[in-house]
């Protein structure tokens, strides 16, 4: 089994979930009191609240990669940044490291082609809605990614820093949530991406009339894929 280097606490209410579904998984694969191997580094929230705009995210791509480069030192056979919204600069780091990033967006992509989907909705920080690394991947698959209007991303953006960041989920923002999948939907979106890890947590697959993709549960299944692999010790 490999070693997993885990970069969390962005945030750590997602992280939980992290590290629930790889250690169920691995387990479920390999029975018995099997569990992952991992290193987790958890960082203060606080300081790598993600700016907005791509330009100010010097200081924020020096500590991920002096993180993962420690994590890469102390054994780990790859790196996971547990969000999405750290997946902008995931290629700029990977470039320095020795060991594979495992990418959500990517992961994520090949899931949504693998079910024939063109045309999805894709929800997250406006980072990931509105820069291109997330719909980059998911075009490299054949796949056009919509994303709602202007007011709808900061709500969406606020609701996720000032509210699910700090384990609150409240009605109110669910059915906001579902008008502008409605919206979505309307526009053409065959399916929907949750492109944030605390997403899945508010809304759920009975909520909405299109698949949804949970990117967390994808994520963490791609990891135990690389983790085990065909490994039965």
């Amino acid at each position: 089994m490999k070693t997993l280097g885990l970069i969390g606490g962005t945030t750590w209410v997602s992280t939980v979930d992290y590290y629930r579904l790889i250690n169920q998984q691995v387990n479920k694969k390999l029975g018995g009191l099997s569990s992952a191997k991992m290193l987790l580094y958890s960082v203060n929230f606080a300081e790598f609240n993600p700016p907005t705009d791509p330009k100010e995210w010097g200081e924020l791509t020096n500590k991920f990669t002096a993180i993962a480069k420690n994590l890469e030192q102390a054994g780990a056979d790859c790196i996971v940044f547990c969000a999405n919204t750290p997946h902008i600069i995931a290629d700029e780091i990977q470039k320095i490291l020795n060991i594979p990033i495992i990418n959500i967006a990517e992961e994520t992509a090949k899931v949504v082609a693998a079910q024939n989907y063109k045309k999805v909705g894709l929800l997250g920080t406006r980072i990931t809605m509105e820069q291109p690394f997330y719909k980059d991947k998911l075009l490299k698959y054949g796949i056009s990614a919509i994303i709602p209007e202007f007011d709808d991303r900061k709500f969406i953006h606020a609701s996720i820093l000032d509210e699910m960041a700090k384990e609150i989920f409240k009605e109110e923002t669910r059915q906001r949530y579902l008008s502008i999948i409605k919206k979505l939907i309307s526009e053409g979106a065959e399916a929907i991406v949750l492109g944030c890890t605390e997403i899945p947590i508010l809304i759920k697959q009975d909520d909405v009339p299109v698949p949804l993709f949970d990117t967390t549960l994808i994520h963490a299944s791609a990891i135990v894929d690389f983790a085990v692999g065909n490994d039965n010790e």
